[in-house]
């Protein structure tokens, strides 16, 4: 299998990446928000039209983009990134050609 291209010059917002605070209230309960976990150098591709996307429990997600990045470890559904106000909930991440170069992050953008 040929390796998808992927030119880093294509790579130009920077995003932070977020994850679930789940630091202990001291109370039986987490603090709950979001801590920044990085930040990446990413191509941001909006999807033509949203489209559903099947997850584990039968739950149905709406796809509205498409998240490029270089390949690195602890990125995962139920974390976003975030780009100035703009937040996109990362809800499947893969990679496309198996190669560990890239991940490419189905992400739905939220309303704020």
């Amino acid at each position: 299998m040929s390796a998808l291209p992927l030119d880093p010059g294509q790579l130009t917002h920077r995003l932070a990446l977020e994850a679930p605070n789940d630091e202990s209230d001291g109370q039986g309960g987490s603090l709950g928000g979001w801590v920044q976990a990085g930040e990446v150098w990413a191509r941001i591709e909006p999807i033509a039209s949203p489209s559903f996307t099947d997850m584990a429990g039968g739950e149905r997600a709406v796809v509205t983009h498409r998240i490029l990045l270089r390949h690195r470890h602890g990125i995962g559904a139920g974390q976003r990134f975030r780009e100035g106000e703009r937040l996109f909930r990362i809800r499947l991440v893969r990679d496309p050609d198996e190669t560990r170069r890239m991940l490419s992050c189905l992400c739905e953008e939220e309303a704020q």
